[in-house]
């Protein structure tokens, strides 16, 4: 009869993780609380919900969302942002489209927090926050990791050419209508920030190989330099000293050229003649 117990316990453990299911209507921490809404029409995309938050601390701030156009035959760049907040080994990672106005825009998926909820690495195993696909501001989403929670941050040009970079792009929309159509689960492992980006590239480039630094993100952008995907001419060492852009972040505050400012010096960030 004691083996029972453990087998008893099991089964409701299975029945209680199976049976619930993700919502869209719980009361959400601001800097989540609204859906990314894109319209597409040809080259035209209307993107409803990019956040542009203005960060004095993680509790201060001025929410803003937004409505920004974009025109795709515009967009001439991508660039990887590996930000670290608990050791070598994790980052967040986030990607930042460019167009050749100057603008970007970040993608980054995360948790939905409810409000007052902490991110958990253990509670994210089991089926206890929603995914959410923020679209932002680089002001707003990078500055609020480099100069106000303190994180390390590096960022890579994204060897793409146009049409596999439209094709990127356009496939973050599609993700971002799916999740308005049916909420998703976040999981520690096997749907997170990198795991995106990994379905994205695999997309474009079938057979890519599994690699242990899918898993372990603070290694991704080696990963994805093994593979051909960072601006070549250069080891990675080089683009790894080149792309620490936590210094210049924090000198470049909430100045108007933030973007350019963060990517002084970066290998492929003059492509284009976008940034100087």
């Amino acid at each position: 009869m004691l083996i029972m117990v453990p087998v008893l316990a099991l089964a409701a453990f299975l029945l209680w993780f199976f049976l619930q299911r993700p919502r869209q209507d719980r009361d959400w921490s601001d800097d989540v609380a609204v859906l990314l809404q894109p319209d597409v029409q040809g080259n035209r995309v209307v993107l409803h919900g990019v956040r542009n938050f203005d960060w004095r601390s993680d509790n201060d701030y001025d929410a803003r969302w937004e409505t920004r156009e974009y025109d795709l035959d515009q967009l001439v760049s991508a660039d990887l942002a590996l930000s670290y907040w608990m050791g070598p080994h994790i980052a967040h990672t986030l990607v930042s489209f460019g167009f050749r106005d100057g603008r970007h825009v970040v993608f980054s998926l995360e948790i939905r927090k409810e409000r007052g909820e902490e991110f958990s690495a253990w509670k994210g195993f089991f089926r206890q926050y929603e995914q959410v696909l923020i679209a932002a501001d680089e002001r707003d989403i990078l500055r609020v990791r480099t100069n106000v929670r303190g994180e390390d941050m590096y960022l890579y040009r994204i060897n793409l050419p146009p049409a596999q970079l439209r094709s990127a792009f356009l496939g973050y929309l599609r993700y971002a209508q799916e999740l308005r159509r049916a909420p998703r689960w976040y999981n520690t492992l096997s749907s997170n920030c990198t795991t995106i980006i990994v379905e994205l590239a695999r997309h474009l480039q079938p057979g890519l190989p599994l690699d242990w630094r899918m898993l372990a993100s603070g290694h991704f952008a080696g990963y994805v330099y093994d593979h051909g995907g960072l601006e070549p001419g250069y080891d990675y060492p080089q683009l790894q000293a080149a792309g620490h852009i936590t210094a210049r972040a924090k000198a470049a505050g909430g100045a108007t050229d933030f973007s350019q400012r963060i990517r002084l010096g970066m290998p492929g960030a003059d492509r284009n003649g976008i940034e100087r």
